[in-house]
């Protein structure tokens, strides 16, 4: 999108509301609202699944690990294909209704969760459903935006995730509240409710698409005078073994990714190997005395700064740069895993969840904004493919080798080798990835 289709944003008023407001579209606040539902839906549950296998099915913190590596993994490939498709078909509403409209038919099979393989086949689904729309939405935010505004609608959007992050976890610790009081260890009726209450923000989020998410025509480019016509090459007929090739694209099309993208992807990988899923946060918090009611409570804290310093770190980076902002980040959640590795009681928890939010509002919106920069404009959705692809495989080893560490060693030494992985990607982010000057403001 060219910064003349960008509305027209008021000059008067505080310089700090016009640098948060600039080049912000109406896809860019529908798509905000649809993972405020969403978000608000699949929060109330996810800090809960965790403490759901371990304290009612009674699951060991391997098999937790392997629901949760599985669960991101299986998605990983599907993110690559929806991404590269989208980019084939510019229908990427269509596949972003798709895939919000899979996680919420999938998180209905809690209902009947009596055992985990069921657990497994409800997470499988619903990140089926996060691995079809993830890529098409964030391109369509990048095609909705102005490339010198991409940092604060990448921000605008984290921010109002997160608050439907903050919202959801609410909801299910005052449902806790009433249920289950004091309590250290959850049940199972109290988990169904929640299931059946988070349904409806779901059912909201795809309404939302349908009502405010409009596609984004691609600009064509000034064509040369046609030259006499050659004779027409014929087309290969299309296969089962070729349709992979077809959607994905071929090793020249991929070449036309810059170097420092594909850096960034390296380092991406090499961080992610040490981030496992926050189930094992959860469960850490669990061991370290925390009541159910606290931990939820604690969470909630941990979305509220996300919201809070999301949408000005996007910002900011328009401004500053990203490289050194996830930098940043991932020297921040280096510290938090190492402070979940040595603490000794629960009076550390929440301010270590709340350093956690301020990495994660560094690195999320401005990590999607670099990756928007560095790829070719009709490549976007693939360029978001693959770094959720990067992110997906690494996630599966990286929860399975965090539930290894918990069960065979200790629980802090999965905390000690995510931050090892932190710190070396930073090295690896700083030494190698190179970046050209930022898009004239």
């Amino acid at each position: 999108m060219t910064s003349s289709q960008t509305p027209n944003t008021a000059e008067s008023g505080p310089r700090w509301r016009r640098a948060l407001t600039r080049g912000i579209t109406r896809n860019v606040v529908a798509l905000g609202f649809v993972s405020l539902f969403t978000d608000i839906s699949s929060e109330m549950l996810v800090y809960l699944i965790p403490l759901y296998l371990a304290n009612v099915l009674l699951a060991p913190a391997a098999v937790i690990g392997l629901i949760e590596g599985v669960a991101e993994s299986t998605a990983s490939t599907l993110k690559l294909i929806s991404g590269a498709l989208s980019d084939r078909m510019s229908r990427r509403r269509l596949l972003v209704g798709i895939g919000y409209g899979t996680s919420v038919v999938a998180k209905a099979l809690y209902l009947v969760a009596g055992a985990w393989p069921v657990v497994l086949l409800g997470r499988v689904g619903d990140r089926l459903g996060k691995g079809i729309r993830t890529s098409p939405r964030d391109a369509l935010i990048a095609d909705s935006t102005a490339p010198e505004n991409r940092g604060v609608a990448y921000g605008l959007h984290r921010a109002m995730d997160t608050t439907g992050a903050f919202a959801g976890v609410l909801v299910a610790a005052a449902v806790i509240w009433v249920t289950e009081g004091d309590a250290t260890k959850l049940t199972s009726d109290a988990f169904r409710i929640l299931v059946l209450l988070a349904l409806i923000p779901g059912v909201l989020a795809i309404a939302t698409i349908f009502i405010g998410v409009r596609d984004v025509p691609r600009a064509v480019a000034a064509a040369p005078a046609p030259a006499p016509a050659a004779p027409a090459a014929p087309v290969a007929p299309l296969t089962i073994s070729s349709l992979p090739h077809r959607i994905v694209g071929d090793r020249a099309q991929w070449r036309r990714f810059p170097r420092p993208f594909w850096l960034f992807m390296l380092a991406n990988a090499l961080f992610t190997l040490g981030n496992s899923s926050d189930a094992f946060l959860a469960l850490r918090s669990q061991n370290l005395g925390l009541t159910l009611l606290a931990l939820l409570l604690t969470i909630v804290a941990f979305n509220a700064t996300n919201a809070i310093v999301a949408w000005p770190a996007g910002a900011l980076s328009d401004r500053i740069g990203r490289r050194g902002l996830i930098a940043l980040a991932w020297l921040i959640y280096a510290g938090c895993y190492a402070g979940f590795a040595v603490a000794a009681s629960a009076v550390w928890v929440v301010p270590l969840w709340i350093a956690y939010g301020t990495y994660y509002a560094l690195s999320e919106g401005v990590g999607k904004a670099l990756v928007a920069d560095l790829a070719p404009t009709e490549m976007r959705a693939t360029a978001f493919g693959i770094l959720n692809s990067v992110q997906g495989l690494m996630i599966l080893p990286a929860s399975l080798v965090a539930g290894l560490l918990w069960s065979l060693i200790a629980p802090a030494a999965p905390f000690w080798f995510g931050a090892a992985c932190a710190g070396a990607a930073v090295v690896l982010l700083l030494a190698t990835v190179r970046l050209g000057p930022r898009p004239a403001r």
